[in-house]
């Protein structure tokens, strides 16, 4: 049995998905567990991935999570932890991302923390400090009217340097630095250099730039022997191969495929709203879940879904489904000025969560769900607490499998996207890779 090499912290359940995904295909085995676990049974894999909801929660309750976690990881003779934050760098000022990299490093007795927040082959990349999604920059993008999160600031050194010491007041006096492009592109040796540089200079964490996966191979071999890194999920393609790993097809292989197919999508996001459109236009069976009308009785509407759905089966057993509360930032935007944004939040989050689990109980194997927060609702009530990473859809999205020996067939195909995540004909291709051998 192995002894895990790397254990992963992530503040949301699809970004676990989605570092998972990366450490997969670069040939890892690897294991994500949901939530803090409480036993210390030895786990038979590469690399273990704990998926928490700690990125919009209050930093305090963030910390302390986050330590029991590492603290976990620790007793199963990890050699390195891996703090997995958004690479949209989703948090506010007051934290959450620099009070957990302050209680990590402490936990760890490191004096210093690299963060890596880019992930180039979905378009997020860092230049002089700056993050930018596609071409525009964090602050310009979409994600600057994020109900929770809005992020209207793109300079990474000068955010994160608000959120140390934020939620504690503690002051331990750590300044925030930046890795900058041209030492980058140069080599290793060069970032160890920098690094040494700037803690010299008395930076305790760093924001480092990157455009190309070159860049991120060169930030792995300078930061593999670290105790602590701080990253998106896009380090965890190069830190594998440090240690002697090579892509493989067994890392990524799951039992075969089963059951119905469902979509549960709660994302409001630009890409996922492009990806229920491209769906119903291709003829797609959907039901909607409309916020106003689950205002008013929640448990009607979705216990009218069930019968839909069982006779959407009935003309079609083979064919995806889709239940859906997905709608436009204008409508979010009506529903959070009605309704408010934590009741509006607990609606939808309760309602898919409920369908996520009836729809199980009737013979759905393959589920798709769309949103971080509908992802971690739904999978703590499926009561899943571990999952095996197998192949990747798109990028940060890999189907995953979950035995569940209280549902039907005795276990789950489950792939968890990330609201931004997935080509627009996601919803469409998804289930066509379990019918696929794995691609190393």
């Amino acid at each position: 049995m192995n002894q895990p090499i790397l254990g992963c912290i992530a503040d949301d359940l699809t970004g676990a998905s989605d570092l998972a995904n990366n450490l997969v295909r670069a040939g890892l085995r690897v294991i994500l567990v949901i939530d803090a676990p409480g036993s210390d049974a030895p786990l038979d894999s590469d690399a273990v991935v704990i998926a928490l909801k700690s990125r919009s929660i209050p930093a305090p309750e963030a910390v302390a999570q986050s330590r029991e976690s590492c603290r976990w990881l620790l007793r199963q003779g990890v050699r390195q932890i891996y703090f997995k934050i958004c690479s949209t760098f989703d948090s506010t000022p007051q934290g959450n991302i620099g009070p957990v990299i302050e209680a990590l490093m402490d936990e760890l007795g490191c004096a210093f923390s690299a963060v890596v927040p880019a992930f180039p082959e979905n378009d997020r990349t860092v230049y002089k400090g700056h993050l930018f999604v596609g071409d525009v920059l964090l602050s310009e993008s979409g994600m600057r009217r994020h109900p929770q999160n809005p992020m209207t600031d793109s300079n990474l050194v000068r955010f994160l340097q608000l959120q140390l010491n934020g939620a504690t007041r503690r002051r331990t006096g750590r300044k925030t630095g930046l890795i900058d492009y041209a030492t980058v592109a140069a080599s290793a040796e060069a970032i160890r250099a920098r690094i040494a540089a700037l803690r010299s200079g008395g930076v305790s964490v760093a924001i480092a730039d990157t455009l190309n996966n070159g860049d991120l191979h060169r930030l792995a071999a300078a930061l593999c022997e670290d105790p602590l890194v701080t990253a998106g999920s896009g380090l965890a393609i190069g830190l594998p191969a440090q240690w002697g790993f090579q892509p493989s097809l067994t890392a990524a292989q799951l039992p075969p495929a089963e059951g119905r197919q469902a979509i549960v999508s709660g994302s409001c996001s630009p890409a996922t709203n492009a990806q229920v459109q491209h769906f119903l236009e291709s003829g797609g069976s959907a039901f909607f879940l409309d916020l106003t009308r689950l205002a008013e009785n929640p448990s009607a509407l979705v216990e009218q879904a069930l019968p839909w759905a069982e006779k959407c089966w009935s003309r079609a057993d083979s064919k995806p489904l889709l239940v859906y509360s997905t709608s436009s930032p204008e409508a979010v935007k009506a529903a959070h000025e009605r309704l408010g944004v934590e009741r509006s939040g607990e609606l939808v989050e309760h309602a898919l969560a409920a369908v996520a689990k009836a729809l199980a109980q009737r013979g759905v194997g393959q589920m798709v769900v769309a949103g971080g927060e509908t992802a971690g609702v739904c999978i703590r009530a499926l009561e899943i607490e571990r999952m095996r990473i197998g192949p990747q859809i798109d990028p940060g999205v890999p189907w995953c499998y979950a035995a569940a020996p209280h549902f039907p067939l005795g276990g789950l195909h489950l792939a968890l996207k990330s609201g931004n995540f997935g080509s627009t004909d996601f919803f469409t291709k998804a289930f066509s890779f379990l019918q696929q051998p794995a691609k190393a």
